[in-house]
């Protein structure tokens, strides 16, 4: 009871004080100066579009994310890790999902906006997932359906739903925000079903 009473005494008009301002911990301090690391693999198909984007992937991951990347060309690895002026943690992952994306066929210019928002994802699954093929002609024709003459429904998919897809092999990846990698994805799955592409096209136009 006293001690309350003198609290009023103190502060008398029950003035809330505001609220302490502390600065945001570094990298470093959020891991106790331990130097986190994150590894991507580089199949050997992608060295040669990985060398000639190199400053492009190179330039934002360094000078802006401040995070240091390397090429580790034995263990066939992208080599990232956090420097003393990292400002959040979070960069690093980030990064190596920038990287992981570029190595799954996005081009660096869309890959980049995993960098720079952040409720961008990857979504990756295959064909096969969708519809049991028998033969290679069978997933030659699901391709085809997918992609469209000369990338026609491909293209009319990503501008739809804003999103990027890559189609590599049996595997689609799809790169946006969580809503509009899911309506996306139902596309696609309809063409792999051999639904009609001015159907699909319909659907996309009534979301």
């Amino acid at each position: 009871m006293n001690s309350n009473k003198e609290e009023e005494d103190m502060n008398p008009n029950n003035v809330v004080p505001p609220k302490p301002q502390f600065r945001a911990l570094r990298a470093q301090e959020m891991s106790d100066g331990k130097v986190e690391f994150r590894m991507v693999y580089v199949p050997r198909h992608r060295y040669a579009p990985l060398k000639k984007a190199w400053v492009e992937i190179y330039t934002p991951i360094y000078e802006e994310m401040k995070v240091d990347i390397c090429m580790n060309l034995r263990a066939q690895k992208v080599e990232l890790k956090t420097r003393t002026d990292t400002p959040y943690i979070t960069n690093l992952q980030k990064c190596a999902d920038f990287v992981q994306a570029f190595v799954l066929g996005f081009d660096a210019i869309d890959a980049i906006a995993l960098l720079r928002l952040d409720e961008l994802y990857v979504e990756s699954f295959e064909i096969k997932d969708v519809r049991r093929l028998s033969g290679p002609q069978q997933l030659s024709r699901a391709i085809g359906r997918l992609a469209g003459k000369g990338g026609k429904n491909k293209f009319e998919i990503e501008n739809y739903t804003k999103t990027r897809i890559v189609v590599a092999d049996q595997k689609i990846h799809i790169l946006g925000s969580f809503a509009n990698i899911k309506i996306a994805r139902s596309s696609l799955c309809r063409s792999i079903l051999a639904s009609p592409a001015a159907k699909i096209r319909a659907k996309l136009r009534a979301l």
